[in-house]
């Protein structure tokens, strides 16, 4: 019975620590993987507030419509962890005149 009683013990025991191996891989791969995606996603938006930045400056005027999405998109991005030289181009898109202020 010892013998039966130690041969059960190690097989469980086995059978956990490859259990607990298996969820642990698992959950390092998904937080790489979310690392990924919100990286992606920040540059992204980095992108895309650079191009309303060189397209209306450019212009010299942005649109309120424009104005609004930039905000929406530099909030996400500050949210994500971006942040330094997008800060001042952001505030620059903003200070530009709308449409009818010119």
């Amino acid at each position: 019975m010892d013998v039966l009683t130690m041969v059960l013990t190690s097989m469980v025991s086995c059978l956990v620590s490859g259990a607990v191996a298996f969820v642990l891989a698992r959950f390092k791969g998904g937080l790489k993987r979310e690392r990924a995606l919100m990286e992606g996603v920040k540059n992204l938006l980095k992108g895309k507030l650079i191009d309303y930045y060189e397209k209306y400056t450019e212009k010299g005027v942005c649109p309120i419509y424009v104005k609004e999405a930039a905000r929406k998109s530099y909030e996400a991005y500050h949210a994500l962890g971006g942040n330094g030289v997008i800060t001042k181009i952001f505030e620059e898109l903003m200070e530009l005149p709308g449409d009818k202020e010119k």
